[in-house]
């Protein structure tokens, strides 16, 4: 479990280096509200995002973003509702998905916007 954590840790380090290297800014990381969590909301113009970030040490079993489930988006549409609200924003908002697959032969990252719709 320690070692799942690690990567996970790691691999959020990554994806918001990776994300401010695309000119976003990080506004929070691993916000929570009840029982949801967002790893990382960021923003970039207009735009606030809503990433997910999933590392995985292979993509053997399938592709991370596939293990992104539809009680995991409620909640996290909830945490970022609260967000939004609470800081009284008035700014486009999109969830992405910051999938990571780290080993060995290296890191590769893929950045899904607008991984998944909600209205």
């Amino acid at each position: 479990m320690a070692k799942h954590n690690e990567l996970g840790k790691k691999g959020e380090e990554e994806a918001a280096a990776f994300l401010q290297k695309k000119n976003y800014l990080i506004l929070e990381r691993n916000y929570r509200f009840l029982k949801a969590e967002i790893d990382i909301i960021a923003q970039k113009e207009d735009t606030l995002v809503a990433v997910e970030v999933k590392t995985r040490s292979t993509s053997e079993f399938g592709n991370p973003q596939d293990f992104v489930k539809p009680k995991k988006i409620k909640l996290m549409l909830k945490a970022f509702d609260h967000y939004i609200n609470t800081n009284d924003l008035d700014v486009e908002a999109r969830f992405d998905i910051i999938a990571i697959v780290k080993n060995k032969l290296g890191t590769r990252i893929e950045h899904l916007e607008n991984a998944f719709l909600y209205f």
